[in-house]
């Protein structure tokens, strides 16, 4: 199965050359807008002062962009960003691994870099590519110039930066027009084949890419970097020890409540409060594809649409397809199973208020 890759960029173009030292090492060029008051050692990479300084911090930028985080995620997004580190989320389909990328690149107003990952995907696709067709046009132009070119001078105009092709990694270590480093996203991991790891063992180290023809490119600031996986299969151990790690869970009983709040506000509480309820029960259950906290919004949208105020077996039976994705789990809970659900919820909701009550 082969995908697209999808591209979320908005950089200038690339610079005409690239400062390539004796040694053969390319750092790609800041902004010219950058002022340098005066020569003095640098860090490795310069800090980035726009980014949240305590996990409370990252907690509250990450609720600004719509996502409800607990404290683990919290942390180790804050350590992620704070160390420079890429972070490794793995977890179950629809959880909310790919958001937080969305997430950090709308709230700290950087671009997205997104590499979608895929069976067969190599290092043409997802670093970088020689424009076969402009080289072999500008050979031919010098050729026919007249004038007497060296082999060697041929080879070193066509093999320069103007005609290579960079693919989301290569350009994941540019900087925006504000100077600041993209958010990098290399989604569904396990997607790719296990060859492909080995190219992303020196990006994920030291934020660099090396060409045999140019030499080493590496970043003015490293991206912000987030993998994920949905453990189709498991990825390598030099990749995990590269990265900080994660594993995204389902959310609990009050954080999908306010998850629910926050992404589907139009929704009758009563609503939101059943079906939650009903969504973490179906999950002890041992389905085929238990639902996600994406399945869940879409439900509760779907019923909020509906405008149905509180469940009934008639309005569950009848929208479950936007819940479940395969046809064996709706048939096992459509019908009396769901009936039997829905008896319980209302059950433990009246043995609550009783007790508040008394």
């Amino acid at each position: 199965m082969r995908a697209q890759l999808h591209f979320e960029w908005g950089l200038d173009p690339p610079p005409a050359s690239l400062d390539i030292s004796a040694d053969r090492h390319i750092t790609l060029p800041a902004p010219t807008s950058a002022v340098r008051t005066k020569e003095r050692p640098r860090p490795l990479f310069p800090r980035m002062t726009d980014l949240p300084a305590s996990v409370a911090e990252t907690r509250k930028l990450l609720l600004s962009g719509g996502y409800v985080a607990d404290e683990a995620l919290s942390t180790s997004v804050f350590l992620a960003l704070k160390l420079q580190r890429p972070l490794f989320l793995e977890g179950e389909a629809g959880v909310g691994k790919t958001e937080i990328a969305r997430v950090l690149a709308e709230t700290l107003h950087r671009p997205l870099v997104r590499l979608q990952c895929y069976e067969g995907l190599d290092i043409a696709s997802a670093v970088y590519e020689w424009n076969y067709g402009r080289q072999l046009l500008h050979i031919r132009a010098t050729e026919s110039s007249g004038e007497r070119h060296d082999l060697q001078t041929i080879e070193r105009d066509v093999y320069s930066a103007d005609f290579l092709l960079k693919r989301p990694l290569l350009q994941a270590l540019e900087l925006s027009k504000e100077g600041h480093a993209p958010v990098l996203l290399i989604d569904e991991l396990d997607r790719a084949d296990e060859p492909f790891e080995a190219f992303l063992l020196e990006l994920l180290a030291d934020y660099q890419v090396t060409i045999p023809e140019l030499g080493t490119i590496k970043a003015a600031q490293p991206p912000i970097t987030i993998l994920t996986s949905n453990r189709t299969r498991e990825v390598h151990d030099a990749v995990r020890r590269r990265c900080f790690y994660h594993w995204v869970d389902f959310p609990g009983i009050e954080r999908e409540k306010a998850i629910l709040k926050l992404k589907v506000p139009d929704a009758p509480a009563e609503l939101s409060r059943q079906l939650v309820a009903f969504v973490q029960s179906i999950r002890q259950m041992d389905l085929y594809k238990n639902p996600g906290i994406a399945e869940t919004i879409n439900w509760a949208q779907a019923l909020a649409t509906l405008n149905v105020v509180a469940l009934d077996p008639t309005s569950v039976d009848s929208t479950l397809g936007t819940l479940l994705k395969y046809q064996d789990d709706i048939s096992r809970i459509r019908g009396s199973e769901a009936a039997a659900l829905l008896e319980k919820i209302k059950g433990e909701a009246k043995s609550a208020a009783n007790a508040v009550a008394s």
